[in-house]
């Protein structure tokens, strides 16, 4: 039998997703919880593979038995996994259906806020920055949805079959004052440190030190640029994941302190 299970985690303390030798991640915590109840080891087959310090609002794992349970195993993984994962429903599926391998599209936010703040530290990423020019940094947050091939803006190329994904949503809020921001980016894949890369490069558009042209030019040529530092990993969020079979909405916020910032988003 097959079940999809419906979690959410903030990553700060973890090495990404992934299980790793001697590097804590969430996929260990997971497994570990699980053979903790069902006295087996499981393994969990999840829908994504975030880096070290991102989190997800939204996640979905798999696993795969032949046990029938007579006891409620949320609660039960609940009280076994820390307090910074969270599992909040389990969906039986039909066999062959993958958490990963299926998911049609997924969102994810990045939040940034340009003064120091010791709530938003391991929430969102802090760039100390003044008077960014929003108008071109929204100018080449357009650009994304028309173009599929992200090479230049992922970490390690030639390690995927191939670079392209398809950007059906990308926009770019702010708060009023220009004191938070938030991108949000919506695409059938991701290629490793993609979103990242490209938050470092809109940001440098927006401080004056590259420009749209260039922007534009490394997604139309595939030319990486010359030096592209990626964003802070803390401030990502895997923030939505559908499938043609499911699509349920996030059952949490990211934190208190960014969900009293939705009130005030305005899309350039």
């Amino acid at each position: 039998m097959r079940y999809f299970f419906h979690i959410a985690y903030h990553g700060f303390r973890y090495r990404g997703w992934q299980r790793q030798p001697d590097i804590p991640s969430v996929q260990e915590v997971i497994e570990d919880a699980f053979e903790k109840i069902l006295k087996e080891k499981t393994t969990v087959y999840g829908c994504g593979r975030t880096d070290a310090k991102v989190s997800a609002s939204q996640y979905f794992f798999h696993i795969e038995t032949n046990k029938a349970w007579d006891y409620d195993i949320v609660f039960r993984l609940n009280k076994v996994l820390p307090d910074d994962i969270a599992v909040f429903e389990i969906l039986r599926m039909q066999d062959g259906q993958h958490a990963r391998f299926n998911a049609s599209s997924r969102t994810y936010d990045y939040f940034i806020h340009t003064y120091k703040d010791p709530f938003l530290s391991q929430v969102s990423s802090m760039y100390l920055l003044k008077e960014l020019d929003f108008s071109k940094m929204n100018s080449a947050v357009a650009l994304l949805t028309k173009y599929e091939n992200y090479y230049a803006f992922c970490k390690s190329p030639d390690k995927h079959n191939h670079t392209l994904c398809t950007v059906t949503d990308a926009q770019l809020f702010h708060d009023g004052k220009g004191d938070r921001l938030r991108f949000s980016i919506t695409a059938n894949r991701f290629l490793k440190c993609m979103i990242r890369m490209l938050m470092g490069k809109i940001l440098e558009i927006g401080k004056g030190e590259s420009s749209v042209d260039e922007f534009e030019h490394c997604l139309i040529t595939q030319e990486a640029p010359k030096l592209l530092l990626p964003a802070h990993p803390q401030g990502l969020y895997l923030s939505k994941v559908t499938y043609p079979f499911l699509d349920l909405e996030p059952r949490t916020e990211f934190s208190l302190a960014i969900a009293n910032w939705q009130v005030e988003w305005k899309a350039f």
